[in-house]
């Protein structure tokens, strides 16, 4: 794989409709992901039309992240970025936690400690802050948060992290859409800690794009919008926000549901970036 040294480069997690990528085009606009890996097959052919439509970089996507071996990514990615499935932590499920099949975590601190990238960016809902571990199977006790868990886990790994709340009301939307995101930065021996390409090098201030949301009538609507009432099958979200090529509803509802608004993104990335510190 050769990569431009001036670029910074990136693997993409759980990606979803490529919300947290979108977002960080916004604030580090020589990011480039260089692969995907995302289970869901309509989730897969959105990100496709994105590529199709040159809104995400051309990239191979991987179906499954439990087979992922990113060992060919070894040291040659700066970001790991991953928003692991929410729903074992989600107030709208059971709340399972880790002993739900669909807690991801451990793979992602799996592709962590084998790529060693310089940063990773994680996202989950805001349930990641109050639901605890139900197991023993870990380096943390059960009842541990699971927040704290991730945290410990990454400290473990060698990288010290930031951490905050945000919500889609802080960029102008009407609902709060609250997320927790996590910003770790290689240390004490984890990562590629050499690699510092151009907008990633210490020092630098980072600003998140101000956008103006939501739309306005007359106005292209976001992908994360609630659909304005009109017939259906006339509603094209637009691809800036997220499900371009979404023609399903249900489909498109379960993409948007799970997606990341990806200016909440950027204005989380840019907030992280100035204090990683645990």
């Amino acid at each position: 794989m050769n990569v431009d040294s001036s670029e910074i480069t990136a693997l993409s997690l759980c990606a979803g409709y490529g919300g947290i990528d979108l977002g960080l085009k916004r604030v580090l606009p020589t990011c480039r992901t260089v692969a995907f890996v995302e289970i869901e097959a309509f989730a897969c052919a959105n990100l496709v039309a994105k590529m199709e439509a040159g809104q995400l970089d051309a990239a191979p996507i991987w179906t499954d992240l439990k087979s992922f071996d990113g060992g060919s990514f070894r040291e040659r990615v700066d970001i790991i970025t991953g928003g692991f499935p929410c729903q074992p932590f989600s107030a709208a499920g059971n709340r399972n936690a880790d002993d739900d099949p669909r807690h991801l975590f451990p793979y992602i601190l799996g592709a962590v400690r084998t790529v060693q990238p310089g940063w990773v960016f994680l996202e989950n809902v805001e349930g990641l802050v109050s639901a605890k571990l139900k197991g023993d199977g870990w380096n943390d006790p059960a009842g541990t948060p699971v927040l704290l868990h991730v945290l410990r886990e990454l400290e473990r790994a060698g990288y010290r992290a930031a951490w905050g709340i945000f919500s889609a009301a802080e960029v102008g939307a009407t609902h709060q859409r609250k997320r927790v995101f996590i910003l770790a930065h290689a240390h004490n021996g984890g990562g590629s800690q050499d690699r510092q390409p151009g907008e990633l090098r210490p020092g630098r201030t980072l600003e998140p794009p101000r956008d103006r949301w939501p739309a306005r009538p007359g106005e292209d609507q976001e992908g994360w919008e609630e659909p304005r009432t009109r017939p259906y099958g006339e509603v094209k979200p637009r691809l800036a926000g997220a499900t371009d090529g979404a023609t399903v509803r249900l489909d498109r509802l379960r993409l948007l549901g799970n997606g990341v608004v990806p200016a909440v993104a950027a204005m989380a990335f840019a907030t992280l970036w100035g204090h990683p510190t645990t």
